[in-house]
C-alpha cells in the first residue's frame, strides 16, 4: 500500500517472533475486537504469513488489504474486518 492508501489501524498484532501458524491464529482469535470495516494489522517476520494472511481473509471472508511495514521494518498484513 502507498501512503495515500493507508487507512488507520484499529488493531495491531504483534507477532514478532511467532511462527506459522501462530500469526494467524491471533487473528482468528482477535479480529472480533473490532467493528466490522476497521482495519487489523498482523505484524510478524514469519515469511509464510506473506501467504498464510491472505489465504485466512479468502476462508473466513475477510478483505486482505495488502502488506507495508512496521516502523521498525517488520511485515505488516493488514486485514478489513467484513464480519
Amino acid at each position: 500500500m502507498s501512503g495515500d492508501e493507508q487507512e488507520p489501524v484499529a488493531l495491531e498484532l504483534d507477532c514478532r517472533g511467532m511462527l506459522c501458524p501462530l500469526p494467524v491464529i491471533q487473528l482468528g482469535r482477535r479480529h472480533v475486537e473490532v467493528p466490522v470495516g476497521a482495519v487489523v494489522a498482523v505484524v510478524t517476520a514469519d515469511p509464510a504469513a506473506r501467504t498464510d494472511v491472505p489465504a485466512w481473509c479468502r476462508m473466513r471472508g475477510q478483505e486482505y488489504l495488502g502488506e507495508d511495514s512496521a516502523a521498525d521494518g517488520v511485515a505488516r498484513y493488514l486485514v478489513r474486518r467484513v464480519g
